[in-house]
């Protein structure tokens, strides 16, 4: 769940990036920068992660190196794993109760 937000604010906003608890994330080009040191930089469909993972996105969907895939529909994004997310304005809202907004380049959770 965690590696969801990450991959769900760059796809939304970018691409794919990973997420958790109480942490921000900034976009600077093709490159997101993470609160928790970890970077997330984008060439072509792929996102690579500093932390070994990468995301490919292909039409309405994201694979991750980790097995799992994140398909979009409208302004709902459903996981592999069960989860889903959706999008309102700059704000997304996890099926588990969590939320991410995004202000600027720069992208906050809860």
């Amino acid at each position: 769940m965690i590696k969801f937000y990450k991959i769900l604010f760059v796809l939304v906003s970018f691409i794919f990036v990973n997420l958790s608890m109480a942490e921000s994330y900034s976009e600077y080009g093709n490159t997101i920068y993470g609160s928790d040191g970890t970077t997330y930089s984008k060439y072509g469909n792929t996102t690579y992660g500093s932390d070994g993972t990468t995301y490919s996105k292909y039409g309405n969907t994201t694979y991750g190196s980790d097995g799992t895939s994140y398909s979009k529909y409208g302004n709902t994004t459903y996981g592999s794993d069960g989860t889903s997310y959706s999008t309102y304005g700059n704000t997304t809202y996890g099926s588990d109760g969590s939320s991410c907004s995004k202000y600027g380049n720069t992208t906050y959770c809860n």
